[in-house]
């Protein structure tokens, strides 16, 4: 990735502020930072453009699979640490249905997997895509799998089948869904990537090694095919572990050609199946292929992924607003803290234990806990007083407003600026449910 300095030779030097900067300095070191585009500056010509483009562009190759809101981007990655940057687009984890199933049995794998969701601190999780295994060789049997597999679901699909005649139709039928089709090696290639080009369609190579995965690489492009995914075998975490954490390094210093690409792993199913692709997750893969999981295999995997996939540097958050708890009314108490997730979460599972109707108001502190936000001037009496306005908690509540007790200094001020009863609450959120019951009484 260039500096600000190497970008900065390429701007126009007028600082004339039109791409919302008011130096061309300022704006190099956006772009160094990968925050805003070179589109927005309206003087650099076209030779600068395209050669910024090309040094500028992630290591690791980017493409979409599916359409829509169920899309999926996988690739674009750029450091080889998270905490150099952040990772961008987190593993996709796909389910097996094959084409020997009756309908019935299609329908309900695919609804049980479909259902498999779980929450936490706010956040959704679930499985993303579906992949259809050829098991019969019979290119109709296939193609009917197809059709049947897209009238259950709007998920990305990946077509598995290694026989181009059997593929083939199956992805012409499913090309508007924009299918990432598996897999080329190196006794298919040239038909397979004849059929992604011709259709436009991401194509999955497959090889164990590096030099028959650059060459696998090198026949795809010539064939104009520029959106791949690598897939360099998964016969166990060592394998898994060595070929992925080799191929991203080797892309990110750009020492070996034809491996700057995303990186897919099949994994099986059982236990084993979880622990290769809790190494994929861990080193860099972009789509995990599952023949089947359950419930308790795939909570923790996603959990993993939230941790891997979350911007370090930006912590998670909680969306400002008034959140209601056991049933409150007009008398109930307005509790309120900052919108860092760990924060909410932990204060509001001590308010339920105490089962306590209780107004809590949330207020954006941009991620930061309670004493960080206060030191920072982000949770004073005007940021709690506008947040309470804001949400119409004092119109639906007229019970006392409890400060928490870290930040009791606000009370005072807070009870001016509100012309309200303010209270001290205790000073860990564990204390809360004998406060609240205290206060009740």
């Amino acid at each position: 990735m260039p500096t600000a300095i190497e970008f900065f030779k390429f701007l126009p030097k007028t600082n004339c502020g039109e791409c919302g900067h008011p130096t061309c300095l300022a704006f190099a070191m956006q772009l160094a930072n990968q925050k805003v585009s070179i589109d927005a500056c309206p003087y650099v010509d076209s030779g600068a453009k395209e050669k910024l483009e090309e040094s500028s562009a992630p290591p690791v190759k980017g493409f979409s699979v599916g359409l829509g809101d169920n899309s999926l981007r996988m690739g674009d990655e750029t450091v080889l640490y998270r905490h150099e940057r952040k990772f961008v687009n987190p593993t996709a984890f796909a389910v097996t249905v094959t084409d020997a199933m009756s309908s019935d049995e299609m329908a309900e794998t695919v609804s049980r997997h479909s259902s498999m969701t779980f929450e936490r601190v706010g956040m959704e999780f679930r499985l993303d895509m579906f992949a259809l295994r050829d098991e019969t060789g019979d290119a109709e049997s296939y193609t009917d799998a197809a059709k049947n597999l897209v009238g259950l679901t709007d998920w990305p699909i990946v077509l598995i089948s290694g026989r181009p005649d059997v593929l083939r139709p199956a992805a012409e039928l499913l090309k508007d869904r924009r299918p990432l089709l598996y897999s080329a090696d190196d006794s298919n290639i040239k038909e397979m990537a004849a059929i992604a080009s011709g259709l436009g369609l991401p194509l999955a190579l497959r090889d164990d090694t590096f030099d028959g995965m650059a060459a696998l690489v090198e026949e795809a492009r010539k064939a104009g095919v520029e959106d791949l995914i690598l897939d360099l075998g998964s016969g166990s975490m060592k394998q898994v572990l060595e070929n992925n954490t080799v191929a991203r390094k080797v892309s990110l210093r750009r020492t070996f050609k034809g491996l700057g690409y995303p990186l897919m792993n099949c994994v099986g199913g059982g236990e084993g199946a979880v622990k290769k692709a809790m190494v994929a997750v861990m080193k860099y893969g972009s789509l995990v292929v599952f023949d089947s999981i359950e419930p308790q295999q795939a909570l923790p995997l996603m959990t993993l992924r939230q941790n891997i996939y979350t911007d370090p540097q930006v912590p998670i958050q909680v969306k400002e607003d008034l959140y209601p708890i056991s049933d409150p009314d007009a008398a109930s108490p307005v509790l309120f803290t900052t919108n860092f997730s760990l924060t909410y979460f932990t204060v509001r599972a001590d308010i339920e234990k105490s089962r306590q109707p209780v107004w809590l108001q949330v207020v954006d502190t941009e991620g930061l806990s309670v004493l960080t936000a206060y030191a920072a001037g982000k949770f004073g009496p005007e940021h709690v007083t506008a947040a309470l306005e804001a949400s119409g908690a004092l119109d639906r509540s007229e019970g006392p407003i409890v400060t928490p007790g870290m930040v009791a200094k606000l009370s005072g001020k807070l009870e001016e600026a509100l012309g309200r009863k303010v209270m001290v609450g205790p000073m860990e959120s564990s204390s809360l449910p004998k406060f609240l019951k205290g206060l009740k009484e």
